[in-house]
């Protein structure tokens, strides 16, 4: 098996649906399979799934796999990525939209790229604008300090759109272009068996969010490239509300605590760390009661 394709449906349907829709409408030119995770969703959505996907499932073009609990976005993968038959996993958000080749040239220029442990693609919003997460610099203090007080813009100008560890996104090289990066989002992220096999699976501390940077972290510190193939397109359709549940808004800012303490700790004063976790926990308040008072 060459390819095996993982996506996480957790209560919603119609993406789930589209998302499948599209795979089988553009699918690569390899071999595959689709694993169909559902985290324990309530809302009938896995019927629903069921009686729309019922003849690719009986022919096992999908795989099911049903979980009696949610224990995250990581954990979900895992389970499926332990099942899987095939020599490359992608990861692909359920709110995803794949278009004409990308899976099949993303495939082919990793497949061909021995070096390559994670391939992302170019990732566009509803709106046709570039999703910013595509293509990222790792997260460290000062970056992390910029983006979340809205100073990465005023950094970039004073930098001349200077690409380095000031800046969390990358905004100075071609979004078409293809090249080595920091991180890729797990929206859409090809990955090696191999890598996998030498570096081990998603990280299941984190329950969603920071799991892609971690992934990408290790994946570079055993000596694996991480690359933006910017040739082609997915579309992601994120979620259109101002308003975000509270327990969203935990996990982001839990993420941040986890990846920092895992791979940073060592690297600073414990001044320094207490300012961090500090500041991660004043972020978080501030977040949850800002939203309080956003509309929908």
């Amino acid at each position: 098996m060459d390819l095996s394709i993982i996506t996480i449906n957790y209560n919603s349907y119609e993406l789930t649906k589209e998302t499948i829709k599209s795979i089988f409408k553009y699918p690569p030119s390899c071999e595959y399979e689709i694993f169909l995770v559902d985290n324990n969703s309530h809302d009938d959505s896995l019927n629903k799934l069921k009686v729309v996907f019922d003849f690719e499932i009986k022919n096992k073009l999908i795989k099911l796999i049903p979980l009696s609990k949610n224990k995250g976005f990581a954990n979900g993968n895992n389970e499926a990525i332990k099942q899987s038959n095939g020599d490359f996993i992608l990861l692909l958000n359920n709110d995803t939209e794949v278009l004409k080749d990308s899976l099949t040239n993303t495939f082919n220029y990793i497949y061909k790229n021995e070096n390559i442990g994670a391939l992302g693609c170019k990732i566009i919003l509803p709106d046709g604008s570039l999703d910013m997460a595509a293509r990222r610099n790792f997260p460290n203090p000062k970056n992390s300090f910029y983006k979340l007080f809205g100073l990465s813009k005023i950094i970039n100008k004073i930098n001349g759109d200077k690409n380095d560890l000031n800046s969390y996104n990358i905004t100075n090289l071609d979004e078409n272009g293809i090249y080595e990066v920091d991180s890729l989002v797990g929206a859409f992220m090809l990955l090696r068996k191999t890598t996998l096999n030498e570096i081990g699976l998603l990280d299941e501390s984190f329950f969603m969010y920071g799991e892609d940077i971690d992934l990408c972290y290790r994946i570079k510190e055993s000596g694996w490239k991480v690359v933006y193939y910017g040739k082609n397109i997915i579309i992601h359709h994120k979620g259109t509300s101002k308003k975000q549940k509270t327990k969203l808004i935990y996990h982001f800012y839990k993420s941040m605590y986890i990846f920092f303490n895992k791979h940073y700790r060592n690297s600073y004063s414990f001044l320094t760390k207490a300012i961090i976790y500090f500041g991660i926990g004043v972020l978080f308040i501030i977040k949850v009661v800002l939203n309080i008072f956003k509309r929908k």
